[in-house]
């Protein structure tokens, strides 16, 4: 009678085993889900049943604390701050989510290509590259928004994805540096496969653990990019609000109404703290030396 071989499983079901043994990470994905639920979600149910939007004045009622009316309070002109605090959290989070996958796209394409081409192209490529990297980011979003005049949220988005994919292209040009001479990759040339189907097909695929571990890890400080440009005025211009302009407003009232900063500071503290963690459970789970565990 043969005995019963050992059930294999690939890359992909042992990182999510693992994932979920990180209780960290795991508790710290369900903050950053209940987060994106409350921002995107909550608006809705505030105003359905308080009849509060984030944009509604009350210029005689002001600057209160936080209450049953209004959980977090309210801010000098009497607006709803945790409905503001709400609408602030769709902007974070999406300029999280766009500028990483603007990042992504640009990254993964630029290292992928430079690395794969080899020789002068590759050199040439990595030189553009460090060329960028000499410009101080956050400075030249800010000239080209200042220049010119620039106020659209998609602009704000696409500057800051743009300014993010340099770390992604040397990641990615790295893990395929290792896998281009691989026994698949010389089976499919041998095959008369094309190049370009070989990159997108074979090599890129293998590089997404790394590739998702890093996006994860790159979204927190996307956001506090967008928080910084909002906290000098050029980001989200009002009547909208991210957490970056609740912050700053909040700031200039901390002495007579704290609860300005305190409430929007901690949510975006809570949501940047859970990604870190999030992004760190899965550069773990992904890590093929956890394999032979």
């Amino acid at each position: 009678m043969s005995t019963p071989q050992p059930r294999s499983s690939s890359l992909w079901a042992d990182a999510w085993r693992r994932l979920r043994k990180n209780r960290m990470a795991v508790v710290c994905g369900w903050i950053f889900v209940t987060i994106t639920v409350f921002s995107f979600l909550g608006p809705s149910m505030v105003r359905l049943f308080a009849g509060f939007r984030p944009e509604t004045q009350d210029t005689l009622l002001g600057s209160v604390g936080p209450s049953w009316t209004h959980w977090f309070g309210t801010d000098a002109l009497g607006r709803d701050i945790l409905a503001r605090t709400m609408e602030g959290g769709q902007i974070a989070i999406a300029v999280a989510f766009i500028a990483t996958f603007i990042a992504v796209v640009v990254g993964v394409l630029w290292g992928a290509a430079s690395a794969y081409a080899g020789g002068k192209v590759d050199e040439v490529m990595m030189r553009i590259v460090d060329i960028l990297y000499a410009f101080p980011t956050v400075v030249f979003v800010i000239v080209i928004m200042a220049v010119f005049e620039l106020t659209s949220i998609f602009w704000l988005f696409a500057l800051i994805g743009m300014i993010s994919w340099l770390n992604m292209a040397r990641i990615v040009r790295g893990q395929v540096l290792s896998l281009r001479h691989r026994e698949f990759v010389e089976a499919a040339r041998c095959l008369g496969v094309p190049g370009f189907q070989i990159l997108l097909r074979h090599i890129i695929p293998n590089t997404l653990g790394v590739v998702i571990v890093y996006s994860t890890l790159s979204m927190p400080s996307v956001m506090l990019r967008e928080a910084f440009l909002s906290f000098l005025g050029l980001g989200v211009q009002a009547p909208q609000s991210s957490w970056g302009t609740l912050v700053t407003e909040g700031a200039t009232q901390i002495l007579v109404s704290p609860w300005a900063l305190i409430f929007p500071g901690l949510i975006m503290g809570l949501t940047i703290f859970s990604l870190n963690f999030l992004g760190d459970g899965l550069r773990d789970a992904l890590d093929p030396q956890m394999r032979k565990e």
